[in-house]
């Protein structure tokens, strides 16, 4: 039975295509990436009729927007709808890349870069953000503009306190720009679920780009209150890391950590019961994710051209009833989760 609800408000934030192209690689994440091969995975994604495109200062101090800007420059910019971030300024100064502090995302970019990254959540903050991606992504205009991590980085609640630096911030200069057509939405780039319920009560996001808390390994708390609420307003949501940082798809990182001996636990259950039906275990983690009738696109990085058919041929790969039957019956996804069935 599937399990897909029709009460939805209108979209307020929409993908052209469900499969996207999230960025963070193209920054040298975990790796020296070459500028060729960087570029040829944005054509190849292109090529193979991808038109969504997420990318961030953070992600290697600005070198994933310069790639990103410099493949689709031969593209229409009608054509495709690019997603970038504030919050995080990129400075003229230099700092040491393998001593960078950003916090739980600490060494990912030590081979990006060298400028440094300062936190500016401010009004100001979030103007400076925007003219420096546009520079970089060789663009007049970006479609959608995600509060980056307003709720990581910081010791116990002080998140909070950021948080609210960033509602009345960012976050309203963020609306005025949304109203006066500068751009068509904004919401938050985050991995926790919480901000994104304290940003639905604050103010008006149009959607959540909501990294690695809408899988197949981890959607439990999403699912209590964001996704129906979400699903209530018309508020898009984005699943960014649906691979959950890649221990869902044979790697051995979660949370951009080494991954745990109870999380590679739990991944191995469901490999197993994938293997029993002769599932790819990424196709089902993909498939997953898009089936909430909320998700309006999912963004697995890749930095390899052959990554993007890969990733394509995943989504739409047949998947028996049984499986999800399964997963279900063994309790390793939630009874509320929609499933592709």
């Amino acid at each position: 039975m599937n399990t897909k609800t029709d009460r939805t408000a209108p979209k307020r934030m929409s993908a052209p295509t469900v499969i996207g192209f999230g960025t963070a690689p193209l920054g040298n994440m975990y790796r020296n990436i070459p500028e060729q091969e960087a570029l040829a995975t944005v054509e190849s994604a292109w090529q193979q009729g991808i038109r969504y495109f997420d990318a961030a200062p953070l992600y290697g101090a600005g070198l994933a927007e310069l790639r990103l800007g410099e493949a689709l420059q031969r593209h229409p910019r009608s054509e495709y709808v690019l997603t970038t971030k504030v919050g995080r300024l990129i400075l003229d100064e230099v700092e040491d890349t393998s001593r960078r502090d950003l916090g739980e995302k600490g060494g990912l970019f030590e081979h990006g870069l060298s400028n440094k990254i300062a936190y500016d959540y401010t009004a100001d903050g979030t103007m400076r953000a925007i003219e420096g991606s546009l520079k970089r992504l060789k663009t007049d205009h970006i479609d959608h503009v995600f509060i980056h991590d307003p709720a990581v980085d910081f010791h116990g609640d002080s998140w909070k306190d950021v948080f609210q630096v960033a509602m009345d911030g960012a976050a309203k200069a963020l609306t005025r720009l949304r109203e006066q057509g500068v751009i068509k939405g904004w919401g938050l780039g985050v991995n926790r679920v919480e901000p994104c319920e304290m940003a639905l009560e604050q103010s008006d996001p149009d959607g959540f780009l909501l990294a690695g808390r809408y899988t197949l390994l981890d959607h439990a708390e999403a699912l209590r209150k964001l996704m129906p609420a979400s699903l209530e307003r018309g508020v898009g949501i984005v699943v960014g890391g649906p691979y959950n940082s890649g221990v869902l798809a044979g790697g051995a990182h979660y949370e951009y950590q080494k991954a745990t001996p109870e999380v590679l636990a739990r991944v191995e259950r469901l490999r197993r019961l994938a293997a029993d039906h002769q599932v790819d275990i990424r196709a089902a983690a993909l498939q997953f994710s898009l089936a909430h009738p909320a998700v309006i696109a999912a963004i697995p990085g890749a930095s390899r051209p052959e990554r993007i058919a890969e990733n394509l041929a995943l989504a739409k790969a047949p998947i028996p009833a049984a499986f999800w039957n399964a997963l279900r019956e063994q309790g390793l996804v939630s009874a509320d989760a929609p499933l592709p069935l």
